[in-house]
């Protein structure tokens, strides 16, 4: 007669049998997923849909992340940039929700406004920023205020009493609208000059002394537009740090963090809320209809090549900077985005100077 013993060592063994056998079932189907995916992919052309003209930031990072992608997908397709300029990013936007194909062979980059402007706006969109699925952020960028050394400011807190002349863009720009968010949030004496082309001509015009500053500006502009910069005793300072969390490098110069200016927990949402768009500034985006495997595999293999040598070093000879997000962290800072209270909204659109 067998003891209980000999019976709990039977189940043991047939316990073991049966969880080596389930992860080796898992295995098989890990490996026929992925044959799956580079089956599908192999000899294919994937297309970027750059939400820009040539030249721009959405454009130079478009055009980076296309010279890499493809060696990181299963399969290896071929991976090809198309420009689809206008509206901020909106038709680039438009096509990729509603025409582009749906098996994840087209892929879109759009500004950030894009993104984050229906939260706040209306306009002329056919998406819906919550549903689009996101691969990755090439880059997270934290906005700066600069000025002349001899600007009649030294410091941010200065703008509470004394006027600073500022260069703004078009309409829906982070270079106007940021001017106009930190006046009517803070009652800052921050005035703006607007229609400028772009932030070079704004720099242009600072270094003749048109102007006193500039706010919104990436820093990675920044640093490449403006000389001495990051010396502390150049002919341009930084005074602000448009962000929710501090960048060491101008923490240590002493530039103040936005948030360090709020005076309430509902002060402190609203900035969070404007200021934590980082993780959008280059999104890459796919269909809402993308079947699953393909969005986790573009996703795995947007990670892989944010951490490519090659890429970092065609970033660094190109002064840019690559800080990605993955996808999955990308969609959850928009759903977050979209799930804002809206008496925040209220107060957000208050201080962006939006009446409807």
């Amino acid at each position: 007669m067998y003891g209980v013993g000999h019976k709990m060592r039977q189940r043991s063994v047939a316990g073991t049998a049966i969880g080596i056998g389930l992860v080796l079932g898992f295995g098989v189907q890990s490996v026929n997923a992925q044959d799956a995916i580079a089956q599908f992919y192999k000899d294919k052309t994937v297309t970027i849909v750059i939400g820009s003209t040539a030249a721009g930031g959405v454009d130079v990072y478009g055009r980076l992340i296309a010279r890499h992608l493809g060696r990181h997908i299963p399969g290896n397709p071929k991976v090809m940039p198309q420009n689809m300029p206008g509206a901020g990013s909106i038709v680039a936007a438009n096509h990729i929700y509603a025409a582009a194909a749906k098996d994840g062979t087209q892929i879109g980059t759009v500004l950030s406004g894009a993104i984050f402007d229906p939260l706040v706006t209306e306009g002329p969109r056919r998406y819906e920023p919550t549903r689009f699925q996101y691969i990755g952020n090439a880059n997270s960028e934290t906005g700066v205020c600069l000025v002349r050394a001899d600007a009649p400011v030294k410091t941010f807190a200065d703008t509470f009493k004394t006027e600073v002349i500022v260069g703004g863009t078009g309409p829906g720009s982070a270079l106007t609208v940021s001017p106009v968010f930190l006046r009517n949030f803070f009652a800052t004496r921050i005035k703006m000059i607007s229609g400028y082309p772009g932030s070079r001509e704004i720099s242009l015009a600072i270094e003749k002394g048109e102007l006193h500053g500039i706010c919104g500006l990436n820093f990675t502009s920044a640093r490449q537009q403006y000389r001495d910069l990051m010396t502390g005793s150049g002919p341009f300072r930084i005074i602000l740090q448009e962000d929710v969390t501090a960048m060491p490098e101008l923490a240590k110069l002493g530039v103040p963090l936005v948030m360090q200016f709020a005076k309430t927990d509902e002060d402190r949402q609203v900035l969070a809320t404007y200021y934590g768009q980082g993780p959008i500034n280059r999104p890459f985006i796919l269909p809402p209809e993308v079947p699953v495997e393909r969005v986790a595999a573009l996703r795995k293999a947007f990670s892989s090549m944010l951490a490519d040598p090659e890429l970092k070093a065609e970033a660094s000879r190109s002064a840019l900077d690559v800080d990605g997000t993955p996808g999955e962290e990308v969609q959850a800072v928009v759903a977050k985005l979209y799930a804002t209270p809206p008496h925040i909204i209220t107060r957000l659109k208050q201080a962006m100077g939006i009446t409807k």
